[in-house]
Order: C-alpha cells, then sequence, then structure tokens
C-alpha cells in the first residue's frame, strides 16, 4: 500500500507506519490502536489516518461537516455511542465511523448495524469484555544461561536478528565450541558441520534453530502468553458466553495457560517441584541431618559407662588416638546409627529418588567421628546435579509448553479481536436500546421524522418528548422563546448524522434524502462586527452557489445584526438557495422575513398552547404552515381573557389586536 496516496499522510507519517508489524491490515480494518503503535503517533491522530484511508477507499472528500456546529454534533453523537463500549479499544475503532455522503460507505456499515443491532448485551457478556484487550509483546530480557555460536557470518547475522535475548558467538571449531561450553549452561550450534562433537557440558547443534525459537528461546512464548494472560482467559469467557465461534481450543487453552505463573514458568509438574525444593532446601536438610546425628550420639555417650582398661587407655594414648578411636571402638553400633539416622533423614526431608540417594548417602561419611559433619566436596556434588536435574526438566517442561502455546498463537490473535469486534457490534446494540433507534430510510426530498427524541437534550432520555416533524425544501421555523427550536434543529442534525454514519436514529420511523453536507449555523451570541458579520455571509454566499445536497439548518441568524437587515439577508439567502435544498431556518422574525421574500416562504411552527403558573405550554412537534404565536402576545392573551378588569380590559384588547 502506498501510506503517503492517503490524506493527510506525508513521508515522515508514512514511514512512522511501515514500522508497524502489519501497517496494511490495521489501515484496512481500522485498527485505531495498531495504529498509535506507530512511533510518534497519537491515538487521535491513529484515527484520523484510519478515517482517511477509508474515505480514500471510497472516494470521500470527507466534506460532510461543513461546520463547526455540525461537528459539535458528530462529536456528541460518537460519544454517546463510545460511551456505551466496554474496551477502549473498541472505543477507539467506533471513531472510523463518520458522516458521509458516499454512499457505498454508508451501505457498508448500515450492513454491520443491522447485525450489530440484533446482539443482546447481556450483562455477563459485558463483564467478560472488561478483562478484554489487544494483545502485545513484552519487553525481551536478555538469556545469559544459553548462547548461540556458528562459524558462518550469514548465519551470525541471521541470528542476532531472530534471538535478540541471546549472545551469537562466531566459533572456528569444536575447541571454541569447549570453550564456550565452560561459560554456558547451554551451547546451541547451527551449523551442520558440528554434528557428532563429543565436547563436555550441555551442547547442541541446531541447524533448524531459526526455524524453532520457541524450542530455541521458550521464554518468549511463555512470557507473551503470562503477560495476556488474562486478556485471552476474559476473551475466552466472551466466546463462551456468546454465540462467537471460537478460532482455538478453550480446554486447551486453559489448560496451558493454568501450567504457567504469571512471571512466565512452568508450574503443576511435581517432579519439577520436587528438584526445586530439594535446592533450596539442601543446606537447611544436610544441617538439620548433622542435628539428628549429634543428637544421638551425645545421648548415646551420655547414657553409657565407658569402662576402659589401664593398660588400653595407655596404648591410645601411646598411638596419639582420640574420641574417634574410642567411639570406634566402644560406641561403632551407636555411631553407626547416628550416621544411618542422618542419611535417612537427609533423603526423606529432599524427597530424593534412588539415585539421588545414593549420592546423598556420601555426604555423611562412616569413619566415627564426633560431632559428625557432613562432607562439603559430596554436598556440592549433590546440588550440583540436583539444580541440573531441576534446570534440564524445567527447560523441556518450558519447551513443551511454549511449543505447545506456540501452536495457539494466531488463534490467540483471532480470539481476542472476536471478542474486541463483539464490543463494538454490543455498543451499537446498546446505543439502539438506549435511545429506541431505528435504522433509517433513504429516500425522496428532504427528512420526515416520527417520534424522534434527542438524546443530547439535558435531562433524562426517559423525559424527553417525541418530535414528528417533515421538512422539505427552504422552510421557517417559528415558535416561543424555549419552546423547542434549537432542540428541534439539534434532533435533525443528529438524524442526519447518524443517518450518514450509517447508524440507527433516535425515532420511530426516518425517511432522508441522501446529502452530499450538513451545514449547521448555531445561534450567536451578540451582534457581531464587521468582520465577523462579513465572514458570516461569505460562508453563506459559498453555500448557496456550491451545488451540492445540502441539509441547511440555521439558528437565529437575525441575531448576526439589526433585525431589519437581519429579515432582508435572510429572505435573499432562502430566495438563493435551490429549491432541491433542505434548510431550516429558525427566525423570531418570520413575518418580516416573509414580507420581504421575493416567493411564498412556508412557515412552520412550535406552537405555545397556554401558560401555567408562568411556565409555558407547548406543543412540541413543529404545526406545518403556521405562524407560531410569541411569548408576549400569550401573555397578552392571558391578562385579556383571565385577568381584565373593567378598567384595563380595553387596553389588554388593543395590545392583542397589534399581533393580528
Amino acid at each position: 500500500m502506498e501510506f503517503e496516496s492517503i490524506v493527510g499522510v506525508g513521508a515522515k507519517t508514512a514511514e512512522r507506519l511501515a514500522a508497524l508489524d502489519d501497517p496494511e491490515r490495521a489501515l484496512s480494518e481500522g485498527d485505531v490502536v495498531a495504529l498509535a503503535r506507530a512511533p510518534g503517533i497519537s491515538t487521535g491522530r491513529a484515527a484520523a489516518i484510519a478515517r482517511a484511508a477509508i474515505r480514500d477507499e471510497h472516494d470521500d472528500a470527507g466534506e460532510f461537516l461543513a461546520t463547526d456546529r455540525a461537528r459539535e454534533i458528530y462529536r456528541d453523537a460518537l460519544s454517546l455511542l463510545q460511551e456505551r463500549a466496554v474496551t477502549d479499544h473498541a472505543a477507539h475503532r467506533l471513531e472510523t465511523l463518520y458522516p458521509t455522503g458516499s454512499e457505498s460507505r454508508v451501505t457498508e456499515v448500515r450492513e454491520w448495524v443491522a447485525t450489530a443491532m440484533e446482539r443482546e448485551p447481556r450483562q455477563d457478556v459485558l463483564d467478560a469484555l472488561d478483562g478484554v484487550a489487544p494483545l502485545d509483546d513484552p519487553p525481551r530480557d536478555r538469556i545469559r544461561d544459553r548462547c548461540l555460536a556458528t562459524a558462518d557470518a550469514e548465519t551470525h547475522a541471521a541470528a542476532q536478528d531472530e534471538f535478540p535475548e541471546l549472545s551469537v558467538e562466531v566459533v572456528e571449531d569444536t575447541r571454541g565450541l569447549a570453550d564456550l561450553a565452560k561459560g554456558y549452561s547451554t551451547v546451541i550450534a547451527l551449523d551442520e558441520a558440528f554434528a557428532g562433537v563429543d565436547i563436555a557440558g550441555d551442547v547442541q547443534v541446531r541447524p533448524d534453530a531459526l526455524e524453532t525459537p520457541e524450542e530455541v528461546v521458550p521464554e518468549r512464548v511463555l512470557s507473551f502468553f503470562a503477560h495476556n494472560r488474562e486478556r485471552l482467559q476474559a476473551a475466552a469467557r466472551v466466546h463462551r458466553a456468546t454465540d462467537l465461534d471460537s478460532p482455538v481450543d478453550l480446554a486447551r487453552l486453559d489448560e496451558a495457560l493454568a501450567g504457567l505463573t504469571e512471571e512466565g514458568t512452568v508450574v503443576g509438574d511435581e517432579e519439577l517441584d520436587r528438584l526445586g525444593r530439594a535446592v533450596d532446601d539442601l543446606d537447611a536438610a544436610v544441617s538439620t541431618a548433622e542435628s539428628v546425628a549429634n543428637d544421638r550420639l551425645r545421648e548415646a555417650i551420655e547414657e553409657r559407662d565407658v569402662t576402659i582398661e589401664g593398660a588400653d587407655l595407655l596404648s591410645l594414648v601411646e598411638q596419639g588416638a582420640g574420641v574417634d578411636s574410642l567411639l570406634s571402638r566402644e560406641l561403632a553400633d551407636e555411631h553407626a546409627a547416628a550416621i544411618d539416622a542422618a542419611r535417612d533423614h537427609l533423603v526423606d526431608s529432599l524427597q530424593l529418588d534412588s539415585g539421588e540417594a545414593e549420592l546423598a548417602t556420601r555426604a555423611f561419611p562412616e569413619e566415627p567421628t564426633f560431632p559428625v559433619e557432613h562432607d562439603e566436596g559430596t554436598v556440592n556434588r549433590l546440588r550440583e546435579d540436583l539444580t541440573a536435574a531441576r534446570d534440564r526438566r524445567a527447560t523441556r517442561l518450558k519447551r513443551d509448553l511454549a511449543t505447545e502455546l506456540a501452536d495457539l498463537r494466531a488463534g490467540c490473535d483471532d480470539l481476542v479481536g472476536a471478542a474486541l469486534g463483539r464490543d463494538r457490534e454490543l455498543a451499537v446494540a446498546r446505543f439502539a436500546d438506549d435511545f429506541d433507534c431505528v435504522l433509517p430510510e433513504f429516500g425522496g426530498h428532504g427528512v420526515a421524522i416520527e417520534g424522534g427524541r434527542s438524546p443530547l437534550l439535558d435531562c433524562a432520555f426517559e423525559a424527553v418528548e417525541p418530535v414528528d416533524y417533515a421538512v422539505a425544501g427552504p422552510t421557517l421555523l417559528s415558535g416561543v422563546n424555549s419552546g423547542g427550536k434549537t432542540s428541534t434543529l439539534d434532533l435533525l442534525a443528529l438524524v442526519a448524522v447518524l443517518a450518514h454514519m450509517g447508524l440507527p436514529v433516535p425515532a420511530d420511523e426516518v425517511r432522508i434524502e441522501r446529502y452530499e453536507a450538513l451545514h449547521y449555523q448555531a445561534k450567536t451570541q451578540g451582534t457581531l462586527d464587521a468582520g465577523a458579520f462579513e465572514a458570516t455571509l461569505r460562508e453563506f454566499g459559498d453555500l448557496v452557489a456550491g451545488g451540492r445536497k445540502r441539509l441547511v439548518l440555521v439558528d437565529e441568524l437575525e441575531s448576526i445584526t439589526e433585525p431589519g437587515a437581519s429579515a432582508v439577508i435572510i429572505a435573499g439567502i432562502l430566495e438563493a438557495l435551490d429549491g432541491e435544498t433542505t434548510g431550516v431556518f429558525v427566525s423570531h422574525l418570520a413575518g418580516e422575513i416573509r414580507e420581504a421574500a421575493g416567493f411564498e416562504v412556508p412557515v412552520d411552527g412550535i406552537e405555545a398552547v397556554g401558560l401555567v403558573d408562568g411556565e409555558l405550554q407547548v406543543e412540541r412537534s413543529p404545526k406545518k404552515d403556521s405562524l407560531a404565536r410569541s411569548t408576549p402576545e400569550l401573555i397578552v392573551e392571558k391578562l385579556a381573557t383571565e385577568d381584565a378588569t373593567d378598567e384595563n380590559e380595553v387596553f389588554y384588547e388593543r395590545l392583542l389586536e397589534k399581533f393580528e
């Protein structure tokens, strides 16, 4: 893939993307998290790149959101969707959804969404998803107990690339191998020429080592699975709780992970545990065995009355004999029993097998001494043998487990990927459930909403009153203050954004025209200065000259300048809009604008039906071809009908006539 062909991707960004393991897959799948692993690329930047790649695929200019307010509506809608994702990964992947005029892109997303809306967001599935995250590689620790050896420079370079955890040494002959074997527990020769060499130590000839890294460095595989254990177990729970087909044997995966500690060491092997305990407890066991022998001898000596004839004593003295000779002569049986007890304790406490026990018995010589002392050389040999046996078994177990896990590796990526994909689907399903959404129908002219309720309002969604509204062509929307005119524009904008993202919309039914852009001009705060006023008019100049299918929403444009001029300007804009353009202009100057316009401008109204305790009672669904009454008119009407007296009745009636 030519990365620089993607809009916004320059040479430096392309170089950073190329550093990823599989950038083409990440781009094609919109994998924001994977793209963010590239050096110097933030998550937000990765999402922008993913969207740009999708636009490139669908020949999409990416100009649907034409104004700041349109972009705000999109961000708010996306946030509502992302809040319903359990995992950060799914939330980031949802950022690749965006509104577009590309029919192919919208169709692609709608097909996925239709399936997603059928998913049931059960709590057990959501709980399982809480621990799922993309698999990643832990840092590779240096391994110092083994090395690789070769006489070939090319092989040396390849081995260094493949095994950065190991030292790779250059040797010319068997003498070089022998020297390495003195400094490493294991030496792996990579050249076939070394086959059959007889060298002391663990020297293996493995010409296939580069093709079997899990056997050469099993720690790499074990570390990966130990690091990702919780993510894999959570993904497995998701598969068990759903209808997802697992790409791996879950029972086999569970069993393999059960044999692995968080540190990446093998557990669950009784023989390895025995050998490990024997090495760890050897010194303590030898010391205790000495105490056992000496305690028995001391008790024997204390309980015996030893009688020595004078001539015998003189003979022993002349021979320079000491207590050892006395023990040999007078307490030989007791000494032998004490030595046997020491040996038995050592063998039993360390759970030594027959071969190990044979060496262990030599740790306590039969020659009579007091106090009894172990033979340090024999104990050291026993330690070396036990350590070597432990390490050999641990290495074999690590290789066996690493081979088993390596066979599951590719399937584990798919296992986690499917779980994260289900999270994205469930986010859509939860969004649709929470806001009573339906997939809109594309077609016709304009927008028609039945039972629409905006989740963007600052109140509980259940409290939002449903709105029915259909509009086509340029239209004025009138109504009292706080009657819901701006909320109606927000609902229209939200429906348009979600529909053109391919997502469901919060309504009972929606039919909408395919638009190429959404132009939403928000209400300004106060009259604009000359420069800002000019910039606003330029925006509308570009709008009416665009010739594209747009949905135009404008909120109280009269606030940009004086009311009299505003009515004329708005009338001129409405005249300039193509009759095919759907536009809703909220204004309190609907009457003045209609008089200034050169055509019969449709005016819809959000009607206030009365005042109760100072609160407006409003019919939220706009009424077609109706200029809604203002709040002042309602107040005057209330005074004229409810609070009038003989003295002020005429005054109120005359005021009311002024509104006609």
